[in-house]
């Protein structure tokens, strides 16, 4: 008996990486499962059948059920498609899981609106699309898991990713409010964030610093995409009906949960303020661990600057 028995789930972008991964440990199992990819390039152009296809054949090897799906999750139109083929296909929808993504890295200067759309397309609306396409199913039979895919680059940030960035960060947001709207249906949705060698972590530019590099290559090595499928096979089982609107990152063996945003610390002041009071008192009492840097700039400790 798998956690999954007589569970359908559509794994979008699961025709490389860490998609593919979390798809075949879902079918191992026991969920029948619909590989979305389209087979574009890593910054979104073509097209190719042969990654999806590849893991179907994959799972039907290992004894499971799978069947392709070539859509775009940026096209609501297929993200419905998707959803009316699990019914078709196997009998229902429990499961949504979406790694599809795609890089158009650039510093934010050098950035054209294009490159911007392109990845919160995929990305952010992308997450809209396939979640709203199975949404209404799963509240009509009170029961569904939801599982999103952020990044670290949204939390914490990484310069020359402002596009992947904002649409992760937005991701988390859409995650945690459709968590609280459908939590009295018995749906779940949470958020993983998987640090992992797949051919996206590898399209960005290693370090200049040999150090730096090298750090990244040990890091890289030790992240095998194959690492978060178990959390994600949880996730997705009945068993996590008490995990919802939550946040995790997975780096090789090392699981986290993040917290939510939340004030850290709050001044009050009769009347409000006026520039000057807040440059005097509001700002130093908030946050006196500020450090001006003789470029103008200032920074938080806490927060990386590379």
């Amino acid at each position: 008996m798998g956690m999954l028995d007589g569970r359908v789930a559509i794994c979008a972008g699961a025709g490389r990486g860490v998609g593919a991964e979390v798809a075949k440990l879902m079918a191992a199992h026991g969920a029948k499962v619909v590989i979305n990819d389209p087979g574009t390039s890593g910054s979104g152009e073509g097209a190719d059948e042969t990654p999806a296809q590849q893991i179907v054949n994959q799972i039907k090897a290992a004894g499971g059920e799978a069947a392709a799906n070539y859509g775009s999750v940026a096209k609501f139109d297929d993200c419905l498609a998707m959803v009316q083929q699990a019914r078709d296909t196997f009998g229902g929808l429990h499961i949504v899981f979406n790694a599809a993504g795609i890089l158009r890295d650039k510093m934010f200067h050098n950035m054209f609106p294009e490159d911007w759309q392109a990845v919160i397309d995929v990305h952010l609306t992308g997450h809209f699309n396939i979640n709203r396409a199975a949404i209404n199913l799963f509240r009509e039979q009170n029961y569904g898991r939801i599982i999103m895919v952020s990044s670290t680059s949204g939390l914490l940030g990484n310069m020359g990713q402002c596009n992947y960035g904002a649409a992760k960060l937005g991701i988390v947001a859409l995650a945690r409010i459709v968590a609280m709207e459908n939590a009295s249906k018995g749906i779940t949705v949470n958020v993983i964030c998987p640090s992992a060698d797949t051919r996206m972590t590898r399209s960005v530019p290693a370090p200049k610093d040999p150090q730096a590099a090298a750090l990244r290559e040990e890091r890289l090595r030790r992240s095998r995409a194959d690492a978060i499928a178990p959390l994600c096979v949880f996730l997705a089982s009945e068993q996590a009906g008490n995990v919802n609107g939550q946040v995790f990152h997975q780096r090789a063996g090392e699981l986290s949960l993040y917290g939510h945003m939340r004030p850290v610390r709050m001044v009050h002041r009769q009347g409000g303020w006026t520039p000057e009071t807040l440059a005097e008192i509001a700002i130093p009492a908030l946050a006196p661990q500020f450090t001006p840097l003789g470029d103008g700039r200032a920074v938080h400790p806490g927060l990386p600057m590379e």
